[in-house]
């Protein structure tokens, strides 16, 4: 399709940035309260998942002290056994232990059951936030995709989503495990001893300084990488994509030091970012040895002085290392939910984009009681004023009316306005002011699905998709049968070449397809729209991007689709367009000059300058 200059260039490319390690919600508290309606559905699940995980979690903090239990029971029986007043209880060890086993199996059930709950809840938001968002795209106006990049509306679908549902899934059950592990643990260190609790909490806010330190300290270089790993991929996605070009233009050289030099920042970035969140576990795990030293020291002179049980001091040995890990747990998930707020914000900004204006209420019907088209195929334009942006007119008071079946080719220099002109026929845009026809019905008292389905587009990028030739060219109304889906093709002119194919009407197409010739795209394109039957055609440079034999069958397919339809023809190629009955000279958004091929020679103005200057040099 040409571009017109007016337009606001589409950029493409996939170089979505997603979420990286560091960004933060610009409103955290708002984004959070719209997540959680996002899980009011699920509002008992979750609490019979917060009951389990709950659960879970006073079974694992229960189990050190029956656990110490067993110790103290054995303890005591080795000094009876020494002494020679006793015996080891074995039995009342086994019952311990039978009960520390159960205890912690129980755990684990229910550890089990929360996760798996816990995994079907965030998998229901993450596909509720996809549906919304697939939905969203059918509902946004093309202007949107005109100011976003491919990569940045692929993203906000894929790897904000992906955070949210991760973050979620790891934060949510996480979060309240470790409130519970802090308070229930805390409890069980002061049942046994409270100078021993003091001195485990003594390297508690030491444990947490260092690590906000080192998180500090890394958080630049996990932003960096991640900022660098993106312009790594985008450039190796575009070298990847333009190789012929770049082949071309001896351009390896300049690729692979561009590369290079991306490459030594992502290293550079990398190594510092993994070297200081290294840091932390050594760090913290010195702190912790060191209070675990002060506990073991003064749980002995505790032992010796005060009676202090051993597997009291064993039990509360395995609390302290209970208590440290849910903190730093907390801290990291804290973390995390920022990545999440961030995330969930994207995703949130994309579904609140504004929509293109809905469908009339009590829409004009234009099909009969059998469900088909009523079009004639009569086209008007009255007034027309458009601009992409409001401020900037670009087609001035556009004016014209054609009769069904007429063959109209819009021509004039890029930049003119001429696939505007057929972008407001399909709505694709709503006007400034003015209104188009339909056989006399303003096309904005149509639903844009009737409305659509009266036409069929052949543009000059053919796109097709993954999967069998019979399934692309079915796109056009998929419920043909195969028989009209080789009828079809056959009116193309493209069903000799598609039974040269390997496998026939059963071809796979590649995702990039490239296993076709372009003229054979355009050839399968110009089938489905035969398939479609539509009342009015739009061919946007059909035949610009293939050879003269291969243009000349296009024609032939084109100029068979054509009959008894009214047809806009938007061509470069003037020589393609000469036997239209209508041919419309734009220029600026205005129509300059109007009439066939031969009238506008005769006036030797605007067209037969164009007409000339493409056959100058014959």
């Amino acid at each position: 399709m040409s571009q017109q200059n007016h337009q606001p260039a589409q950029r493409r490319g996939g170089r979505g940035r997603g979420m990286m390690q560091g960004d933060k919600a610009k409103d955290f508290s708002g984004t959070i309260r719209k997540l959680i309606r996002y899980l009011k559905p699920y509002t008992f699940r979750l609490i019979i998942i917060i009951l389990f995980a709950a659960a879970s979690t006073v079974f694992t903090i229960i189990g050190p002290r029956v656990l110490g239990s067993a110790t103290t029971a054995l303890a005591e029986g080795l000094a009876a056994k020494y002494t020679g007043t006793g015996s080891i209880d074995f039995e009342r060890i086994f019952s311990i232990l039978r009960t520390l086993g159960i205890i912690y199996v129980l755990s684990m059930i229910f550890s089990y059951i929360q996760g798996w709950m816990m995994a079907g809840v965030t998998q229901g938001v993450t596909y509720s936030l996809r549906r919304e968002i697939s939905e969203k795209i059918n509902r946004l106006p093309l202007a949107y995709f005109d100011r976003q990049t491919h990569g940045e509306v692929l993203s906000r679908i894929t790897n904000d989503v992906d955070t949210v549902s991760q973050s979620l899934n790891q934060s949510i059950q996480q979060i309240f495990t470790s409130v519970i592990t802090v308070i229930g643990v805390l409890y069980m260190m002061l049942r046994i001893s409270w100078q021993l609790t003091v001195m485990a909490l003594i390297v508690v806010p030491l444990s947490g300084i260092a690590a906000a330190v080192v998180v500090k300290h890394s958080q630049p270089y996990f932003k960096a990488q991640q900022k660098t790993l993106g312009n790594v991929n985008g450039h190796i996605e575009e070298m990847y994509g333009g190789h012929i070009v770049m082949k071309a233009f001896n351009g390896e050289e300049r690729s692979v030091r561009e590369f290079n030099e991306l490459n030594e920042k992502l290293y550079e970035a990398g190594w510092k970012a993994q070297f200081m969140s290294g840091l932390m576990q050594p760090v913290t795990n010195l702190i912790g040895n060191i209070g675990y030293v002060g506990c073991c020291v003064l749980g002995g002179y505790l032992s010796i002085h005060n009676g202090l049980a051993i597997g009291d001091i064993q039990a509360f040995i395995q609390y302290v290392r209970s208590f440290n890990q849910p903190i730093t747990q907390t801290a990291q998930m804290m973390n995390i939910l920022q990545s999440t707020a961030a995330a969930a914000e994207r995703v949130f900004e994309f579904l609140e984009e504004e929509e293109e204006s809905p469908d009339p209420v009590n829409p004009v019907s234009i099909r009969d009681e059998a469900g088909n088209l009523t079009v004639r195929g009569n086209v008007s334009f009255e007034n027309v004023c458009f601009g992409y942006d409001p401020n900037e007119i670009i087609i001035h008071n556009f004016s014209a009316y054609f009769n069904q079946g007429k063959q109209i080719a819009i021509v004039g220099p890029t930049g003119a306005g001429k696939t505007t002109i057929v972008k407001l026929l399909m709505r694709f845009y709503d006007l400034n002011s003015g209104a188009i026809y339909i056989d006399g019905i303003d096309t904005r008292q149509l639903t844009r699905s009737d409305l659509r389905d009266a036409f069929g587009m052949v543009l000059q990028d053919a796109w097709l998709s993954s999967g069998t030739v019979m399934e692309n060219i079915r796109y056009g109304r998929m419920d043909a049968t195969d028989e009209e889906v080789i009828r079809a093709a056959d009116n193309a002119y493209a069903d000799h070449f598609i039974r040269t194919l390997e496998n026939g009407y059963q071809t796979e197409i590649n995702e990039e397809s490239t296993n076709i010739s372009q003229g054979q795209k355009q050839l399968l394109t110009i089938a489905r729209a035969f398939l479609s039957d539509p009342k009015i055609l739009i061919f946007d440079e059909a035949t610009s991007s293939v050879d003269t034999r291969t243009e000349a069958l296009i024609q032939k397919g084109i100029e068979n689709l054509m009959k008894g339809r009214t047809s806009f023809v938007i061509a470069h190629r003037l020589s393609t367009i000469r036997n239209a009955d209508i041919i419309l000279c734009m220029d600026h958004g205005d129509i300059v000059e109007v009439g066939n091929h031969e009238e506008l020679m005769a006036k030797n103005g605007f067209y037969a300058s164009l007409y000339n200057s493409q056959f100058a040099e014959g």
